[in-house]
């Protein structure tokens, strides 16, 4: 069929056009500005004027105008939004100025265009498969506008199953090339979003972990994979996902240390690796799991103590933590191998030892002193550390998410004066005592606990587990981890978050709709681990499918893996594709397709010779019926009764307009006629007649 660009659109597609605008646009509502969004309304209230001929479209220096506004005020604010969130804006607006002003078909063609990516730039941000199957339906309503440009005398549900058709076939092709096509990495840089996900940050101040309670968002899942086939990991309480080190302190916030932030910005450039413990050890313990971290816009990953990836993009940095060389701006799957036994740091070179020691001058007088109290009376560091944690637990100290506010010394107001606060508070003050009493330490971020699931066997660790905990250098032994929060609320790390705060006034409170308030009713309960099972596998098989992954598929295929071999198994999987395409499209059949009204005449006929009556099917139809009139009368006159009804209708019905509304109402008779004479037939053994004589 040729193109006629020029043509006018019809009805038809001005239908399909209002519910694919709105399709396409909505995914990518959270990224637009309200001066998007109020020009996308304007021009989808317009459209529709014009779908009912109530206004005619707009002139195209209007246009022109509101497309130049939209632009220059995007390029105002693009520094507060961002370049990508800025781009993504100008492409929305140039749909929707774009979508108004279609006159011709060739307008439509544009707008379909620039609709298929608009949805391939939504996939690339929402990967789950709820999202996936969202936005296929997309794909289908958007390809709809294109068959009703060719079909626009069809109904729009006619137009809509034709679409899912074609997306339906083009799915083994995409299945062959997911599975066969080399793993790429990303060709360029995504540029900043400047819309950062709710999440640990590389500064630590006494209020952000209590901040992170109130989110009830999805941090990341891990699955553990243990040699007895089980997917259980270790107690809550050795669950400690190390995330940040902070080793930087100026009185009221911690930091990273400089060292740490230009090894940061080289990992990009050069593989930054620890030396791995050794395995030779029976007793050793190590975790094997797959963390599929959710996008936080940032570069660092999670992992228990000491962890290791041999993932490409990942790198191993000198304080114990796994660090991505690009930003985490999509579901990211990873394998880690954590070593919890080992010794982190066993000799601190003086570089180390001074940044961790170090105290900004003529702060927190008051736990200066008790520092030099706890030197004086336990001279061992190792001892010494306990007294400070049993400091804690002895004293009357309590956890809560809404700590009172702080003076200006931070930590002799907390722990002398008010003496309640959150792991920040805690960990902070552990810190602060064990390097004013000369000890190296540091203070560590990250999630603490996980929620399992046991119908998938993962872990999901969300915001509002967020904690922070201290560690202390102990000679002989290195890093090790004290969190004093397990001596004022033990059970919030026995038990985890929940058994210790209240999920309605914490990270419920700003989350009405959270899947988590299905927790407290069983079959709810088990309904959300369900469909979150499915979004994990999801997450595993089919966003984690990465080049190892595809090797160990293919040689489950092949065997050994070689380029004749996925030659030889494209083209055959392409040519077995095409043929499949081919005949659903019509343009193959293995034999002539029967009209069913034939077929049905065709089926009676074969049963009066299957039940004793003499094959002479060859007959027209009219002399078949005087053959079995004859042959079957005084026998069986019910049957030949039917049979006569049917002949009838099978005659009229072949020389009937079909589309004639007669036809329609002998069709239905028809049918009838043939159900009550298969049924018939079927009840009788023998069509037989003592007077019966050849038909010649």
């Amino acid at each position: 069929m040729q193109d006629n660009f020029d043509s006018i659109i019809s009805r038809n597609t001005l239908f399909w056009l209002l519910i694919t605008n709105m399709a396409v646009l909505t995914p990518q509502f959270e990224h637009a500005t309200a001066w998007t969004l109020a020009i996308c309304a304007i021009c989808f209230v317009w459209r529709v004027g014009i779908y009912f001929g109530k206004v005619a479209a707009p002139p195209k220096l209007l246009v022109t105008l509101l497309a130049i506004g939209a632009a220059i005020t995007l390029g105002l604010v693009s520094s507060q939004i961002g370049l990508l969130n800025a781009l993504i804006n100008l492409l929305l607006l140039g749909y929707a100025l774009k979508y108004i002003e279609m006159r011709q078909i060739r307008d439509v063609k544009t707008v379909v265009l620039v609709g298929y990516f608009i949805i391939a730039l939504t996939l690339l941000d929402q990967q789950t498969i709820i999202n996936t199957l969202h936005l296929t339906l997309v794909v289908v309503i958007n390809t709809g506008v294109l068959i009703s440009i060719y079909q626009d005398k069809r109904k729009p549900m006619a137009n809509a199953i034709f679409s899912f058709k074609l997306i339906l076939h083009s799915i083994p092709l995409a299945i062959l090339l997911f599975v066969v096509f080399p793993r790429l990495g990303p060709l360029w840089m995504v540029p900043s979003m400047k819309t950062a996900k709710t999440g640990l940050s590389n500064e630590l101040s006494f209020g952000d972990i209590t901040n992170l309670t109130r989110s009830a968002e999805l941090a990341f899942r891990v699955g553990f994979e243990n040699p007895d086939g089980s997917t259980t990991g270790p107690a809550n309480t050795d669950l400690y996902w190390r995330t940040l080190v902070m080793e930087n302190y100026d009185g009221t916030t911690w930091r990273q240390d400089d060292s740490i932030i230009n090894l940061q910005l080289q990992a990009f450039f050069q593989n930054i690796q620890r030396n791995k413990p050794t395995t030779a050890d029976e007793t050793a313990k190590v975790y094997q799991y797959t963390v599929i971290s959710e996008p936080s816009h940032q570069k660092w990953l999670y992992g228990l103590d000491e962890a290791f990836s041999q993932d490409n993009g990942i790198v191993e940095l000198p304080d114990y933590r796994i660090f991505s060389i690009r930003p985490v701006d999509q579901r990211q799957s990873y394998r880690v191998s954590s070593f919890p036994n080992s010794i982190m740091d066993t000799h601190l070179n003086d570089k180390t030892r001074q940044i961790n020691t170090r105290l900004p001058a003529e702060t927190n007088p008051e736990t200066w002193q008790l520092a030099q109290q706890f030197k004086r009376n336990f001279p061992d560091p190792k001892a010494r550390v306990s007294a400070m944690m049993n400091h804690f637990a002895e004293q009357q100290y309590f956890y809560t998410l809404t700590p009172p506010t702080l003076g200006e010394q931070q930590i002799d107001d907390f722990l002398f004066n008010t003496q309640a606060g959150f792991c920040a508070h805690y960990a902070s003050a552990l810190v602060f005592l064990a390097r004013a009493s000369g000890l190296p330490a540091r203070m560590v971020t990250g999630y603490q606990g996980g929620e399992y699931n046991p119908k998938a066997g993962y872990y999901s660790v969300y915001q509002y587990m967020a904690h922070a905990w201290t560690e202390v250098w102990i000679e002989g032994e290195g890093w090790q981890r004290f969190d004093p929060t397990a001596m004022i609320a033990p059970e919030r790390i026995l038990d985890g978050f929940d058994a210790t705060f209240d999920s309605q006034t914490s990270y419920l409170q700003d989350s009405p709709f959270s899947t988590l308030r299905l927790k407290q009713y069983p079959w709810l309960n088990e309904l959300r681990n369900q469909i979150a099972s499915l979004d994990y596998y999801w997450s595993v098989w089919v966003l984690g499918f990465d080049e190892e992954h595809k090797q160990q598929l293919l040689q489950k295929l092949l065997g050994e893996v070689n380029t004749t071999k996925i030659a030889i198994m494209m083209l055959v999987s392409i040519i077995v594709i095409l043929l499949f395409i081919a005949y659903f499209a019509g343009l193959l059949q293995f034999r002539p397709k029967q009209d069913p009204i034939n077929r049905k005449y065709h089926s009676i006929l074969q049963r009066f010779s299957q039940k004793g009556l003499p094959n002479n099917q060859q007959l027209p139809p009219v002399s078949y019926l005087q053959f079995v009139e004859q042959h079957a009368q005084s026998s069986q006159p019910g049957l030949v009764k039917l049979f006569t009804q049917f002949t009838t209708l099978y005659v009229m019905l072949k020389y009937q307009p079909p589309t004639s509304q007669e036809r329609v109402d002998n069709l239905k008779k028809y049918n009838r006629l043939y159900q009550k004479l298969t049924l018939k037939l079927f009840t009788i053994k023998q069509i037989s007649d003592s007077n019966s004589h050849s038909f010649l």
